[in-house]
Order: C-alpha cells, then structure tokens, then sequence
C-alpha cells in the first residue's frame, strides 16, 4: 500500500452554520492539494453551543448545504474529507461523521455511537446515538475506522474497528477543555495506536471551550505531529507498512485470548 498524506484541520465553530461553511472553505483553499485525506473536527457543521442551544433545528440532512460544500472542497482537492456534523431526523438530530469522496460522492456515514453523558454533560438529552456497528470505509488502500470524540474512551471500540479491518483509526473531536482533558486526550489516543497497532488521526476543535491538539499517532504510538490549541492545520504521512511491521514484531491482536462479540 502507498503511503497515505493526510491533513487534519484544526478550527473552532460557532453556531451560525453558514459562517462555519465559509471558514472550512477558507481554511482548505490554503491546502496544497497533495493531500489523500482531509480531516475537519467533530461539529464542524454547527458547534454545540449552550445546553440549551437547539441542535435539533439546526441539524440539516446528509444531501444538505454542509455536506455539499464538502463535495465541492473533496473534489477540488482530489482527496476524501471527513467533517462531523449533526443529522437531521424524525427525532433528536444523530452526531454524524461524513465521508466525502474524491469524487464528490458520500462514501460512507458513521452516527456517533458513545454520547457524552460525562463530566456534569448529557449529550444524549439533545443528540441520538447511532447503530451499535463499526465502521471502516478504504480510503487511498488504507482500512480506516471511524470514531467520534468521546468513543475514544471505549477500547472495545477500538477492538471492533480492528476486528472490522481497520489499519488506521480517524477520531473528530471536540474535546472539552478542563482539568486532565489533555492528558486524558493525548493518552487515549496513543492508548488506542498501541493496543490496536493502527495508526490514529485525530482532528480537534479548538478555542476556549475544547483542547485542540490535534495529532497524528503511528502504528508503535509515537505522537509524529501535533498542533496547539488554536487554528492550525497538521500534517503527517501514514505508512501502512509501519502498521504491518508492529503487528508483526507485537502480534497482541493475534495472541488474545479473550474477545468480546460487537
């Protein structure tokens, strides 16, 4: 397999979704176009906003502005864009990943699984979780698997996406800024890389409100980039050879001994 450049894009949104449009445009036009993968944080579409902010009104459908202005921006690049969104429903709105192919088309949607009910925070009093079903969709020949932010916090997630084939995992996010988040965040991650041997690409939101830290983990959990906590755009080389040969030396997918079914 062909090494794989990705790009995760990191920017703070607001709850006017038109102005959230024209910063992802803003933000990938500074993109050199050499990029196989471009990945926008969770809620990139619309940020939560207060608790008490209306999601429901706001989420739009899959065939809406949000995910065609990604269509425009996949196709332009040449590359797959995953972006986090909310979708709009009969009933409470789904926090939806959307992968966007090179071509324009909608490769693949993945509904956030794990809803934040955490940290004093109930985002299943405004969002629906999605099918209990991992998801891997191949982009550029790489197995990749889809999680949301606070899934991160579940490693039987991770085992799932790997059982499923996953080589590399693709984690949006808009991690809450606080006491531990960052470390909670930056050892989740690399946790996930080494139990699983994948690589992870993880885009955050930043700002005030969320972590930021985007970053880039290979196969062994080495951190090979990661931003700050404002805007910022990072950039790295998956190797899926990285990933065969620390399965190869550390074959701990292999040697387990205790598998619970998804």
């Amino acid at each position: 397999m062909a090494v794989m450049r990705v790009s995760l894009v990191q920017l703070a949104s607001s709850t006017d979704s038109a102005a959230n449009r024209a910063i992802v445009e803003a933000r990938l036009a500074d993109l050199d176009g050499a990029s196989d993968l471009v990945v926008l944080p969770e809620g990139t579409m619309h940020d939560f906003g207060s608790a008490d902010h209306d999601l429901t009104s706001a989420a739009e459908p899959l065939d809406g502005p949000f995910v065609a202005m990604l269509a425009e921006q996949a196709r332009r690049l040449d590359a797959t864009v995953i972006a986090g969104m909310f979708e709009r429903t009969d009933q409470l709105p789904f926090n939806t990943l959307v992968v966007v192919a090179p071509d324009g088309s909608l490769a693949a949607t993945y509904r956030k699984i794990h809803l934040y009910d955490s940290f004093g925070y109930r985002e299943s009093d405004r969002l629906s979780a999605g099918d209990i079903e991992p998801v891997v969709v191949d982009i550029a020949g790489v197995p990749t698997g889809l999680m949301t932010c606070y899934d991160l916090r579940f490693p039987e997630m991770g085992r799932a996406l790997v059982d499923a084939g996953a080589e590399l995992f693709v984690v949006p996010a808009a991690w809450v800024a606080g006491e531990h988040k960052l470390h909670h965040w930056r050892t989740l991650l690399t946790a996930r890389a080494v139990e699983d041997t994948v690589a992870v690409a993880a885009a955050a939101q930043g700002g005030k409100r969320y972590t930021g830290h985007s970053l880039v983990v290979d196969g062994w959990g080495s951190i090979v980039s990661e931003a700050g906590d404002g805007d910022d755009v990072v950039q790295a080389d998956i190797d899926p050879a990285v990933v065969a040969q620390a399965r190869d030396l550390n074959p701990s997918l292999s040697n387990r001994r205790i598998r619970t079914p998804w």
